[in-house]
Formats: structure tokens, sequence, C-alpha cells
């Protein structure tokens, strides 16, 4: 955490105990310190890739749980060696997968729940709680409790204390610890889930976490495409407070594109698209049908059909056709693109381009691309006879712990209304074949 005055330092106590003992720390053994009247955060922190490259001897320890440079870079280093594509992302759940088939016994001292970024400790939680699950099948559940206030020059013990317990065990321990998870939470204060892994993990241990009035927070680039979109619409259909790393992270790309058609003269080019072509990182579309998901509700398309794209008998693309409110047929078509060095999530975008065909004015093509490089695919194909718009779209790269420190400043108490209307719309536009399938992966 940021800088703390530790009133108890990391103590182990039976898991029977945690919860008589908490009550009674605050009731009378910190001296007067009263708990901060803020939130809860509760945190599903398996840190699968961590584990693993800490097992066979890549990175060292201690195990944080939180973004780390040296994790994602040995991650890339990885990718070739074990036989994956190149565009394989770090954070790809089958990277993790692979690796747990690789032997090494290597061990380092797990502090997970410990580590909490100086952007979330800012905030000052009133309780956060981890779970923490092992690769280890055997190892029985642990428990840590810790008590923190901020040092006096930073605004006075007491005013904003907080604790931290932490779960740690097998898989099968932490499911069977769930029901003693739910009394730590409060019901007087908000309380945030971040499930900070795949979609694919066990849907009993979401739904049991995730339960009622607390707001989710999931990452939609991590997990089989189908089933994270099915998670997020489920999700946002029964009224629950949801947050997607994945759609935030579209933050620049909307802001930038709303940009080149901010000048008047542009504005009604709009009305007349007439193909919208999306690139992304290796075989993961859902960012990319997010951010055309979220382009055709803002301008009322209706979604007429949608398909793989086939090449040379393999899945290689999505199409679809959407109508405007004229009546007029938009063709958008999205395709995976191999990349060299990838983003640290699946799927990031590469590029887009919008052609728009305005009434007795030029044809307009606006191409947006995360670098230079990534526009040469998009400027093929008779751009000479169209105006054309190009701009490199400013990515910046915050880690996954910032962006959780921004929903908790900002409250988010219900779901984004631009991700609850663009989600049910990008799961219409994943085919079937696409979902049970997949792309080709090169």
């Amino acid at each position: 955490m940021s800088a703390q005055l530790t009133l108890l330092a990391p103590l182990q106590i039976p898991p029977p105990e945690v919860v008589p003992y908490l009550g009674q720390l605050w009731h009378d053994g910190l001296d007067g310190a009263s708990g901060a009247a803020t939130f809860t955060l509760l945190v599903w922190e398996p840190s699968w890739l961590e584990q693993q490259l800490v097992r066979v001897g890549q990175v060292d320890g201690p195990i944080t749980g939180l973004d780390r440079p040296d994790v994602l870079s040995s991650a890339r280093d990885l990718v070739g060696s074990l036989g994956l594509p190149p565009s394989t992302a770090p954070m790809d759940p089958g990277l993790s997968w692979i690796l747990g088939q690789q032997p090494g016994h290597h061990e380092a001292q797990d502090l997970r729940g410990q580590f909490v970024d100086s952007a979330i400790s800012a905030h000052m939680p009133r309780r956060l709680i981890t779970l923490a699950p092992t690769l280890d099948d055997a190892k029985p559940l642990e428990t840590l409790v810790a008590a923190y206030c901020p040092l006096p020059d930073e605004g006075g013990a007491g005013a904003a204390c907080g604790d931290v317990v932490v779960l740690r065990g097998s898989l099968g321990a932490l499911r069977e610890a769930i029901p003693m998870v739910q009394p730590l939470v409060r019901d007087d204060l908000p309380c945030w889930v971040w499930w900070n892994s795949s979609l694919d993990e066990p849907i009993e241990v979401l739904e049991a976490l995730a339960t009622g009035p607390r707001r989710l927070v999931i990452d939609t680039s991590r997990g089989q495409p189908a089933r994270c979109l099915e998670v997020l619409v489920n999700r946002i259909n029964t009224g629950q407070a949801v947050n997607d790393f994945n759609w935030l992270r579209l933050r620049s790309w909307r802001e930038s594109l709303a940009m080149v058609f901010d000048p008047p003269s542009r504005r009604d080019a709009l009305q007349h698209v007439v193909q919208l072509d999306i690139d992304v990182e290796g075989d993961h579309p859902v960012k990319g049908l997010l951010l055309a998901a979220w382009m055709a509700d803002r301008l009322g398309w209706h979604l007429e059909s949608s398909r793989p794209v086939i090449q040379d008998g393999v899945i290689a693309g999505i199409a679809a056709e959407f109508q405007r409110t004229d009546g007029e047929t938009v063709r958008f078509r999205l395709m995976p693109v191999p990349v060299g060095v990838p983003k640290a999530h699946p799927g990031a975008i590469v590029g887009l381009r919008l052609i728009c065909q305005p009434q007795q004015r030029p044809p307009l093509c606006v191409i947006l691309c995360s670098e230079s490089g990534g526009c040469m695919r998009l400027e093929a194909g008779g751009m000479a006879a169209m105006e054309l718009a190009e701009e490199v779209v400013p990515l910046p790269e915050e880690s996954e712990e910032k962006e959780m420190a921004r929903l908790l400043g900002g409250g988010h108490d219900s779901t984004n209304p631009l991700l609850a209307s663009a989600a049910p719309l990008a799961a219409s536009l994943l085919p079937e074949a696409v979902a049970a399938q997949g792309f080709a992966r090169s």
C-alpha cells in the first residue's frame, strides 16, 4: 500500500477465527482507531501466469499478483519456444496453461493480497479481501489478517484505517471457504468484486462472490470470446453494475474517432457510412466487436446478418451487414492480423477504417491505427479517389491496478449505458462458427 502505519502486521489466524478476531480488533484492539467508511474490495487473484513463470524458473519471486514488467517480458520471450503464434498476448490464458505442462519446481514467497498498488490504496479501502488460489492442489486453506492506517503526516492515524484479509490455498480449499467470505463483506458499505483472471474459470466461484448489489469488474479479453460476452451480457441483464477493462481500453479509440468527425465539414459523413473494417491482434475478436457495436448503436444501425470469413477452408475473420436508418447497407469486416510484439492483453485493436459516401461530396476514408505501420493494410484499395483522414491513436499502457483505481475513484454504481447497449450487439456479431471454432491461428 502507499505509506502506512502498520497497526497489525500480517498475522496468520485459523480460518474459523477470522471474523470474530476482526470484530474484536476494531472494537478494542487498535487504540481508538476507527475503520474508514469507504468500501470493500474483494479480489479473485489466481495470478496463474506469474505463478507458472516462477515455478519454471523464468522470473524471481515473491509472487505479488501485481502487473510486473518482468512477468510480461518473460511471457513474450517464451511464446516462440512454446510453439505458440507470435501474436499470442502475454495475458492469453492459453499461455499459462501451456506453461503448466512444462517441468519445474521452483518456489517463492507468496505475498498476494499483501502488496497493494498505491493507486488503489490511495482510495483507502475499508477492507481488502484477496482470494489467492495456488498451483498446489493439496495446499490447505491459510488466512492472513493485517491492519493499516495512513501515516500521521498524510492525514492522521485513525481517520481512514483499513484491514487486509488474505485467503490462500488450493482451488478446492477456496471453494469450500467461500461461505466464510460473505460475513467479511459489510452490508453498510459498497463492495467491488474484481475478477482478476480468465472468465473461463469456474462459474460457480464468480457467481458466489459477485452477488446482489456488489459491483463486478471483469476483463473480456481473458477467456474464450463467446464465454466472455456471455458473462458480460448476462450480468448486465441482471441489473448488476458491471465494468469491463476491455471496454475501458477502447477509450482512446472512441475519443479519436469522435475527434475526426468533430469538424462541421465531416459530421454529415457519419450518416453515410458504407464500410467499416477493424483489424485486431491475434485471434480474440471481443474488443473489435465491442467497438463496432458501439458505433452501430450510436449511429442507429440495425444488424442484418453475421457470418465467418472463410479463407483456404478455415475461419479467418468475421463479416456482417448492418442497415442504416435510411435503409442503406453498411458492410463490416473484422480481421485478425499477426503481430510480432502484441500488447499485454489478447485482441488489441491494430487499426480501423471507415468509408463514407456523403451525397454530392467526394467519398471520405477515415483510418485510425495504433501505430503508423498498422495503417498499411487498411490503406490498400482505391484510396486515391477519396478524401483521406488518417490518425495514430495514442494508447497509454496503464496497469490494471491503475484502471481499477480509476473505477474506485469514479463511483460507477451502475453499468456504463454505452457498454450496456453495445454488449448484446457485440454478442450477436459473433457468429456461432467462430464461437465454436475460433479463428485459424497463424
